[in-house]
């Protein structure tokens, strides 16, 4: 699926004729004007900070950073960076 749309589907003939005052025939990206942050829409950046905030809290609790590590399905140096990021937040 293309991520492209053809100016005549969305824009009036008017503002087409004005812009090809500038441009003609190229690609042309229009910005938008207020970007959602990752994973805020899906909710992905919630569900990713539910679990980070869960390893911390076990890894509080005294689980070690192998098991958190197996549990999570991450390296443990992905489990260090988590509780350095979280340890961090708390500061």
């Amino acid at each position: 699926m293309s991520k492209y749309k053809n100016a005549r589907d969305v824009l009036p003939e008017s503002l087409i004729r004005e812009i090809q005052k500038y441009v003609r025939g190229e690609h042309l990206y229009i910005p938008q004007t207020e970007r959602i942050g990752w994973g805020k829409k899906s909710g992905s950046r919630a569900e990713i900070e539910h679990r980070n905030n869960e390893i911390f809290r076990q890894y509080m609790d005294g689980t070690s950073v192998a098991e958190l590590a197996e549990m999570y399905y991450l390296s443990e140096e992905r489990i260090r960076g988590i509780l350095y990021g979280q340890h961090t937040e708390l500061s």
